[in-house]
Protein backbone atom coordinates (compact mmCIF):
# COMPACT_ATOMS: atom_id res chain seq x y z
CA UNK A 1 0.00 0.00 0.00
CA UNK A 2 1.28 3.53 -1.15
CA UNK A 3 2.40 4.81 2.37
CA UNK A 4 1.60 9.14 2.89
CA UNK A 5 3.12 10.94 5.53
CA UNK A 6 1.74 14.27 6.92
CA UNK A 7 4.96 16.67 7.72
CA UNK A 8 2.43 18.40 10.04
CA UNK A 9 1.66 18.74 14.04
CA UNK A 10 -1.75 20.35 13.46
CA UNK A 11 -4.28 17.58 15.21
CA UNK A 12 -6.84 19.70 12.37
CA UNK A 13 -5.32 18.60 9.66
CA UNK A 14 -5.02 14.68 10.95
CA UNK A 15 -8.43 14.97 11.81
CA UNK A 16 -9.43 15.99 8.19
CA UNK A 17 -7.47 13.44 6.70
CA UNK A 18 -8.60 10.91 9.10
CA UNK A 19 -12.41 11.52 8.83
CA UNK A 20 -11.42 11.28 4.90
CA UNK A 21 -10.81 7.97 4.97
CA UNK A 22 -6.88 8.22 4.07
CA UNK A 23 -4.54 6.08 5.75
CA UNK A 24 -1.59 8.26 6.84
CA UNK A 25 1.61 8.31 9.41
CA UNK A 26 3.09 11.86 10.93
CA UNK A 27 6.58 13.18 11.05
CA UNK A 28 6.83 16.00 12.20
CA UNK A 29 9.63 18.93 10.70
CA UNK A 30 11.96 20.67 12.97
CA UNK A 31 11.33 23.84 10.46
CA UNK A 32 12.25 27.54 11.91
CA UNK A 33 9.52 29.41 10.31
CA UNK A 34 11.03 32.97 10.94
CA UNK A 35 14.46 31.54 9.39
CA UNK A 36 13.09 30.21 6.63
CA UNK A 37 11.31 33.68 5.50
CA UNK A 38 14.25 35.75 6.52
CA UNK A 39 16.58 33.76 3.79
CA UNK A 40 14.24 34.22 1.24
CA UNK A 41 12.82 37.12 2.01
CA UNK A 42 9.30 36.29 0.76
CA UNK A 43 6.56 38.96 1.96
CA UNK A 44 3.31 37.82 -0.30
CA UNK A 45 0.98 35.97 2.08
CA UNK A 46 0.51 33.29 -0.87
CA UNK A 47 4.48 32.81 -2.04
CA UNK A 48 5.06 32.39 1.93
CA UNK A 49 2.58 29.76 2.75
CA UNK A 50 3.87 27.86 -0.34
CA UNK A 51 7.45 28.49 0.74
CA UNK A 52 6.99 27.40 4.41
CA UNK A 53 4.61 23.85 2.68
CA UNK A 54 7.59 22.78 1.09
CA UNK A 55 10.14 23.78 3.73
CA UNK A 56 8.56 21.25 5.73
CA UNK A 57 8.03 18.73 3.23
CA UNK A 58 11.34 18.68 2.37
CA UNK A 59 12.94 18.68 5.83
CA UNK A 60 10.58 15.54 6.24
CA UNK A 61 11.62 13.92 2.81
CA UNK A 62 14.97 13.91 4.20
CA UNK A 63 14.39 11.76 7.04
CA UNK A 64 15.39 7.85 6.79
CA UNK A 65 12.12 7.46 7.73
CA UNK A 66 10.67 9.09 4.58
CA UNK A 67 12.23 6.58 2.42
CA UNK A 68 9.61 4.78 0.37
CA UNK A 69 6.86 7.07 1.30
CA UNK A 70 4.98 10.36 -0.24
CA UNK A 71 5.45 13.51 1.76
CA UNK A 72 2.84 16.30 1.91
CA UNK A 73 3.59 19.56 4.14
CA UNK A 74 1.24 22.24 4.66
CA UNK A 75 1.51 25.72 5.87
CA UNK A 76 -1.08 28.75 5.92
CA UNK A 77 -1.02 32.05 6.59
CA UNK A 78 -3.95 34.23 6.99
CA UNK A 79 -3.63 37.72 4.02
CA UNK A 80 -5.24 41.08 5.55
CA UNK A 81 -5.52 44.50 4.68
CA UNK A 82 -2.57 43.50 2.81
CA UNK A 83 -0.60 41.90 5.63
CA UNK A 84 0.75 38.24 6.21
CA UNK A 85 -1.05 36.73 9.88
CA UNK A 86 0.40 33.55 10.93
CA UNK A 87 0.14 32.14 14.89
CA UNK A 88 -0.56 35.72 17.17
CA UNK A 89 0.89 33.01 20.37
CA UNK A 90 0.20 36.03 22.92
CA UNK A 91 -3.31 37.22 23.95
CA UNK A 92 -2.71 40.77 22.85
CA UNK A 93 -2.02 40.24 19.52
CA UNK A 94 -5.09 38.26 18.74
CA UNK A 95 -7.07 40.47 20.66
CA UNK A 96 -5.94 43.59 18.10
CA UNK A 97 -6.44 41.16 15.13
CA UNK A 98 -9.82 39.90 15.84
CA UNK A 99 -11.15 42.93 16.30
CA UNK A 100 -10.13 44.54 13.44
CA UNK A 101 -11.78 41.29 11.45
CA UNK A 102 -14.93 41.96 13.08
CA UNK A 103 -17.15 42.31 10.31
CA UNK A 104 -14.84 42.25 7.67
CA UNK A 105 -12.99 39.77 5.06
CA UNK A 106 -9.52 38.27 4.64
CA UNK A 107 -8.07 35.48 2.59
CA UNK A 108 -6.58 32.42 4.17
CA UNK A 109 -3.93 30.73 2.02
CA UNK A 110 -2.69 26.95 2.46
CA UNK A 111 0.42 26.00 0.29
CA UNK A 112 0.62 22.19 0.07
CA UNK A 113 3.47 20.40 -1.30
CA UNK A 114 4.30 16.67 -2.12
CA UNK A 115 7.62 14.79 -1.80
CA UNK A 116 7.52 11.50 -3.51
CA UNK A 117 10.10 9.60 -1.28
CA UNK A 118 9.72 6.02 -3.76
CA UNK A 119 12.18 4.54 -5.88
CA UNK A 120 12.48 5.24 -9.32
CA UNK A 121 12.61 3.26 -12.45
CA UNK A 122 16.30 4.35 -12.60
CA UNK A 123 16.99 2.28 -9.71
CA UNK A 124 14.35 -0.28 -10.25
CA UNK A 125 12.74 -0.81 -13.19
CA UNK A 126 9.68 -2.05 -11.10
CA UNK A 127 9.43 1.33 -9.36
CA UNK A 128 6.61 3.41 -8.84
CA UNK A 129 8.52 6.57 -7.62
CA UNK A 130 8.32 9.86 -10.18
CA UNK A 131 10.73 11.95 -8.06
CA UNK A 132 7.79 14.44 -8.04
CA UNK A 133 8.30 17.49 -6.17
CA UNK A 134 5.80 19.29 -6.38
CA UNK A 135 3.30 22.03 -4.91
CA UNK A 136 -0.06 24.70 -5.45
CA UNK A 137 -1.93 27.19 -2.87
CA UNK A 138 -5.40 26.99 -2.15
CA UNK A 139 -6.87 29.89 -1.07
CA UNK A 140 -10.41 30.81 0.22
CA UNK A 141 -12.29 33.59 1.55
CA UNK A 142 -13.33 34.44 5.46
CA UNK A 143 -15.75 36.75 6.64
CA UNK A 144 -16.49 37.29 9.89
CA UNK A 145 -19.41 38.70 12.10
CA UNK A 146 -19.07 41.41 13.76
CA UNK A 147 -17.43 40.39 16.60
CA UNK A 148 -17.91 42.33 20.56
CA UNK A 149 -14.72 43.18 22.67
CA UNK A 150 -16.42 40.59 25.14
CA UNK A 151 -16.88 37.99 22.61
CA UNK A 152 -13.24 38.21 21.42
CA UNK A 153 -11.70 38.15 25.16
CA UNK A 154 -13.89 34.75 25.63
CA UNK A 155 -12.39 33.37 22.71
CA UNK A 156 -9.11 33.95 23.43
CA UNK A 157 -9.42 33.20 26.97
CA UNK A 158 -10.09 29.52 25.76
CA UNK A 159 -6.68 29.29 23.98
CA UNK A 160 -7.74 28.27 20.71
CA UNK A 161 -6.70 31.37 18.86
CA UNK A 162 -3.32 31.45 19.93
CA UNK A 163 -1.77 29.14 17.89
CA UNK A 164 -3.77 29.57 14.64
CA UNK A 165 -3.13 31.37 11.54
CA UNK A 166 -4.88 34.57 11.43
CA UNK A 167 -5.60 33.58 15.10
CA UNK A 168 -9.10 31.79 13.90
CA UNK A 169 -10.29 28.25 13.67
CA UNK A 170 -13.65 26.72 11.21
CA UNK A 171 -13.82 23.89 12.89
CA UNK A 172 -13.61 25.12 16.13
CA UNK A 173 -15.07 27.52 18.23
CA UNK A 174 -13.85 30.26 15.74
CA UNK A 175 -16.57 28.79 13.83
CA UNK A 176 -18.87 30.74 15.47
CA UNK A 177 -17.57 33.92 13.99
CA UNK A 178 -17.31 32.81 10.60
CA UNK A 179 -20.30 34.29 8.14
CA UNK A 180 -19.21 32.16 5.00
CA UNK A 181 -16.55 31.23 3.10
CA UNK A 182 -15.85 31.87 -0.40
CA UNK A 183 -13.84 28.82 -1.29
CA UNK A 184 -12.19 25.31 -0.25
CA UNK A 185 -13.53 25.21 3.81
CA UNK A 186 -10.80 22.55 3.78
CA UNK A 187 -7.96 25.20 3.03
CA UNK A 188 -9.52 27.10 5.64
CA UNK A 189 -8.82 23.98 8.13
CA UNK A 190 -5.31 23.69 6.75
CA UNK A 191 -5.21 21.24 3.88
CA UNK A 192 -7.34 21.04 0.99
CA UNK A 193 -8.06 17.60 -0.15
CA UNK A 194 -8.78 18.26 -3.67
CA UNK A 195 -5.58 19.98 -4.10
CA UNK A 196 -3.81 17.19 -2.80
CA UNK A 197 -5.62 14.90 -4.96
CA UNK A 198 -4.27 16.72 -7.56
CA UNK A 199 -0.52 16.72 -6.24
CA UNK A 200 -0.51 13.06 -5.96
CA UNK A 201 -2.09 12.98 -9.64
CA UNK A 202 1.74 13.78 -10.58
CA UNK A 203 3.29 10.91 -8.52
CA UNK A 204 0.95 8.65 -10.25
CA UNK A 205 -1.79 8.25 -7.23
CA UNK A 206 -4.93 8.09 -6.95
CA UNK A 207 -6.41 9.42 -3.94
CA UNK A 208 -8.45 6.34 -4.04
CA UNK A 209 -4.97 4.11 -3.19
CA UNK A 210 -4.88 5.68 0.13
CA UNK A 211 -8.36 5.52 1.19
CA UNK A 212 -8.74 3.06 4.14
CA UNK A 213 -12.21 1.97 6.11
CA UNK A 214 -10.77 3.32 9.63
CA UNK A 215 -7.80 5.95 8.27
CA UNK A 216 -4.81 6.10 10.42
CA UNK A 217 -4.05 8.91 12.38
Amino acid sequence: MTRLILASQSPARTKLLTEAGISHEILVSDVDEDAVQARYGVTDPHDTALLLARAKAEAVASLPEAEGALVIGCDSVFEFDGESHGKPYTDDVARERMLRMSGSMGVLHTGHWLVDCRETAADDPEADGTGATIGAVSSAEVHFVEMSTDDVDAYIATGEPLHCAGSFTIDGLGGAFIRKVDGDPHAVVGLSISTMRELLRHANVSITELWSVDGNA
